[in-house]
């Protein structure tokens, strides 16, 4: 899990009770393309690693992000204050490609 050094952020972390890094690249203001570099993205071959990555983070940088893996418009991906968006990469025919799992609302959680 990685996570935004602003102090929601850090308590959002502690409340789901597991280990974590705070990560200056998460700070409001950030760019997609820093988050990309964060988690290792490569356009060529997806992430170097298995597993799951949890960012906690700002808008709108998490959205233009998920639109990016997405292949959508940077606009279009609006990520509510307290959502929860799960997305899956997976290469296939030696391209990656991601899918939109699950979104879940703040309401719900």
């Amino acid at each position: 899990m990685l996570v935004s050094p602003a102090r929601r952020a850090e308590q959002t972390a502690k409340a789901l009770g597991r280990k974590y890094k705070l990560r200056d690249e998460l700070v409001p203001g950030s760019s997609a393309e820093e988050l990309l570099a964060l988690i290792k993205w490569s356009p060529d071959t997806g992430a170097p690693h298995k597993g799951a990555v949890l960012l906690v983070g700002h808008q709108p940088v998490l959205g233009e992000l998920a639109a990016r893996l997405l292949g959508a418009p940077e606009s279009v991906c609006d990520i509510r204050k307290g959502a929860v968006w799960w997305l899956r990469s997976r290469v296939r025919d030696g391209a990656p490609h991601v899918n939109l799992v699950a979104v879940v609302s703040p309401d719900l959680i």
